[in-house]
């Protein structure tokens, strides 16, 4: 009836005890937002998708103020515009989700809670005389990978084209970045060096090694269903009583063509020139450049920096000298001196870049604390000639053409659509197969084929094509990431409907025995609560249920054990390890298949020895949940001091402007 153990390792096990604390820092929109570093620009250019959505402009509290911060306002665009960038961020996981799924009740209060805290953090740091440097900024824009070129580096016309693309305007990326590097200047040092007191940690590694024992029971609704079989009038009457059960969901055929490269006709080659062109305009990308491999180690007070950096000097390892302090180093790849200079300081960098490959720096007042910096390698590159980049130029320049073909080849498609050509018209203009689907549900499932999905590119187009309000009215949509577009229509809607009683009768009669089933096995169950409570065992109650049930399973487990099942703890099982000792409860089966009842006789304390590996596996990973949980009551308390009041009949608008009006 349950699951067989697999061994244990002590990777799951520390994964399912962090599972005990995490929930009380999660919330809809995830840490990234709840944080609120860079959270329109992150979302925006989220895995560098910068031509598949349409998010719109960062306004600067445009439209009615939703909120006001201190001497800020946040205005409605601001809230519509980043709710519609994160809900895009959330569809890339989850295709089938909707914007009424993903406010839910209480998500629109939490997004417009992160920006009130985002900007509180913003004025309390001028308050108290912060700031962000443009280098900082200009740091950062070069770590976003929707700014990068082919070569992985920052480039501006990438960027340029990248923020026109998101109606964006640079002072407005700039602002948001600034207001986020600020929170992060404010927020990572209360969250540095958080360590769980021992005696709080041996708590929770005992709560884990907790035994407990009892049993668990199954009562199938099969053994308790009626005997005989019902008759017609019974069946009707069940089936108009449970029409949901049996709606069929709307199902609808996409007729669709792709057009990739190998469609595309007299795409132009790069010439000499302009590849000389682009070579010329990117001098600084092909010179030759240094980069360093960095040890980095981040200490509160100068004391134990310097301490560590002496240990260090004298030819221990900065990593050991740091972990006998109970810190831990980072490591800095191949940086250049204009990215470290971003994340410290200039005479950092320039420190940095002097040394000899080996050495660790003098201790150094850095944003974020005392910093200490061992060169660990020295990379010289040589750049490259015109002809060595060549290649590589070309290449881009050739995808650059290829992209801009094809965005006209859709524009062209669409203006055609809009003037009353057919998809079969214009797929023959472009030269492609116009195919179709099988009947396809929302989230791409073929219809009566639960293990059948429709191909990779119809995928995208699952959105629209369910949006769509009629049958044959062509569109043309991105797919691949920008690097196809297809046209499409929809071939043919079925709403969503109930089926048939005459194509279903034998499903609606197994569903009333199964719910009659159920129905009794309940009454059943009610019995065998009432006998356990006087006390007998498990096996006399179950005599109680007045039908021969299948034996229980007799339980002696700890959470340790318990972890090894994952994610997917059975229900009977989490009930068991959330009842209070000598007590017993009922839990229905899923499907109305059935009731479990559960009885727990004992719980056994753990007990842990001090070598136990879980203690310093665990250690690691609580004390950033700590550090996390300080870091939000210091962005709590940041809000309360700033201060901030919030517009309800403006967040009604936005939402209601969210839900398309609804």
């Amino acid at each position: 009836m349950l699951p067989r153990r697999k061994p244990q390792t002590n990777e799951t096990i520390r994964k399912a005890m962090l599972g005990l604390f995490r929930k009380f820092f999660s919330s809809r929109f995830g840490v990234a937002i709840t944080l609120a570093f860079l959270v329109l620009i992150a979302i925006a250019f989220a895995s560098a998708d910068v031509t598949g959505s349409q998010f719109g402009g960062i306004t600067g509290g445009g439209g009615e103020t939703v909120a006001t911060v201190g001497k800020s306002k946040i205005g409605a665009n601001d809230v519509e515009q980043t709710a519609q960038a994160a809900f895009q961020n959330a569809q890339q996981q989850q295709a089938t989700l909707t914007m009424q799924e993903f406010l839910g009740d209480e998500g629109l209060d939490q997004l417009v809670g992160s920006m009130i805290q985002r900007l509180a953090i913003w004025e309390w740091g001028k308050q108290h005389g912060m700031a962000v440097s443009n280098r900082l900024i200009g740091s950062e824009l070069a770590q976003i990978p929707a700014f990068q070129g082919p070569d992985g580096k920052f480039n501006e016309q990438t960027y340029r084209q990248a923020i026109a693309q998101r109606r964006l305007t640079e002072q407005a990326v700039r602002d948001d970045l600034s207001k986020g590097l600020m929170a992060r200047q404010v927020l990572t040092p209360a969250s540095f060096g958080a360590t769980m007191p021992n005696d709080v940690l041996m708590r929770y590694v005992a709560l884990f090694k907790e035994k407990r024992e009892g049993a668990i029971a199954i009562l199938p609704s099969a053994l308790f269903a009626p005997k005989d079989k019902p008759d017609d009038k019974t069946i009707k009457a069940y089936y108009d009583s449970h029409k949901a059960d049996f709606t069929r969901p709307e199902r609808r055929t996409i007729r669709y063509a792709i057009v990739s490269d190998a469609d595309l006709k007299d795409v132009r080659k790069p010439t000499d020139a302009e590849i000389k062109k682009r070579y010329d305009d990117n001098s600084a990308v092909y010179a030759p450049t240094e980069t360093r491999s960095l040890t980095q180690l981040i200490v509160p007070d100068e004391d134990t920096a310097r301490k560590i950096a002496a240990e260090a000097g004298k030819g221990t390892s900065l990593d050991t000298a740091a972990k006998a302090q109970g810190l831990a180093t980072s490591r800095l790849v191949e940086v250049s001196k204009d990215s470290l200079a971003g994340q410290t300081t200039q005479d950092i960098a320039d420190a940095a870049f002097k040394a000899n490959e080996g050495t660790v720096l003098p201790v150094t007042k850095g944003p974020l604390g005392w910093l200490v910096l061992r060169v660990d390698a020295i990379q010289k590159h040589p750049g490259k000639t015109l002809e060595q980049a060549r290649p590589e130029i070309e290449k881009a320049l050739t995808t650059d053409y290829l992209r801009k073909a094809m965005s006209d080849q859709a524009a062209d498609a669409d203006d055609k659509f809009s003037t009353g050509s057919s998809l079969t018209d214009v797929a023959k203009d472009l030269g492609v197969t116009v195919n179709t689907t099988q009947p396809l549900v929302s989230d791409g499932t073929v219809y009566g084929k639960a293990n059948e999905k429709a191909p990779d590119d119809v995928q995208d187009l699952l959105k629209a094509a369910f949006a769509m309000d009629r049958e044959g009215a062509p569109q043309v949509a991105s797919v691949a990431k920008g690097e196809k577009f297809a046209i499409f229509d929809v071939g043919q809607i079925t709403p969503s409907a109930p089926a048939p009683l005459a194509e279903i009768k034998q499903d609606v009669e197994r569903a009333y025995m199964i719910d009659e089933g159920s129905k009794a096995a309940k009454k059943a169950s009610d019995k065998v609560l009432a006998a356990l409570g006087k006390g007998k065992s498990i096996n006399d109650a179950l005599k109680e249920a007045g039908v021969r049930l299948p034996p229980p399973d007799h339980i002696s487990m700890t959470r340790e054990q318990l972890a090894q099942t994952g994610n997917r703890v059975p229900p009977p099982l989490a009930l068991m390890f959330s009842m209070a000792k000598g007590t017993s409860k009922r839990l229905e089966a899923p499907r109305k298949m059935g009731w479990f009842v559960v009885s727990l006789d004992k719980i056994i304390p753990g007990e842990v020895k001090p070598d136990d590996p879980l203690i310093k596996s665990g250690a690691s990973d609580l004390n950033k949940v700590l550090g996390r949980e300080y870091s939000d009551q210091l962005r709590q308390a940041i809000t309360r001091d700033i201060g901030s009041k919030r517009n309800p009949k403006a967040m009604a608008a936005v939402r209601k402007q969210l839900l398309g009006g609804r």
